[in-house]
């Protein structure tokens, strides 16, 4: 099993995630051909657009279930940032005069040691600041650059200050 994972190459021989998990996940894209344009290992009922557009940072977004992510207008993604199932990254509406076309716009960009919650949406060019956890089921169609807080709710808003990531490990 071993073998085939690291003959995969990219995400699949990453040592961060379960041998069980990269094999599944390459045997379906390798083996089954499902979600084989993708190069990282991501769950076979999440559909990944335009991987090639998609900074990842180190973890693998659409890894949990249901993920929708469309990077054709781009999506950048911090270190440490975690995408929960069913959570939508959409950088690329359609025209709203005519809908056969598709707008250009700025990329999604997710700063790092980020939380994106089951079902959260976060439609194209909003920008997240470091350390910001969206709340499950959130729509975030604005930018919200600062950082360390809690957005939530339809609109998104902020809900609630955060420490630094990390912080409650430094004060022990």
């Amino acid at each position: 099993m071993k073998f085939l994972v690291k003959r995969w190459g990219g995400g699949f021989c990453d040592d961060k995630f379960p041998l069980k998990t990269r094999f599944g996940c390459g045997f379906v894209q390798k083996i089954l051909r499902i979600n084989k344009h993708v190069p990282w290992p991501i769950h076979w009922t999440s559909v990944i657009k335009a991987p090639e557009k998609i900074d990842r940072g180190t973890r693998m977004p659409g890894l949990a279930q249901g993920c929708y992510i469309d990077g054709r207008n781009g999506i950048q993604i911090g270190d440490n940032t975690w995408v929960g199932p069913g959570v939508k990254l959409v950088s690329m509406n359609h025209s709203i005069t005519d809908y056969s076309k598709y707008e250009e716009a700025e990329p999604i960009i997710i700063g790092r040691d980020c939380w994106i919650a089951s079902n959260a949406v976060i439609l194209a060019g909003v920008e997240l600041g470091n350390h910001t956890v969206v709340a499950a089921g959130a729509i975030v169609s604005k930018s919200f650059p600062e950082g360390n807080q809690l957005i939530g709710g339809v609109p998104a808003k902020v809900m609630k200050k955060l420490p630094e990531y990390g912080a409650e490990h430094i004060a022990e």
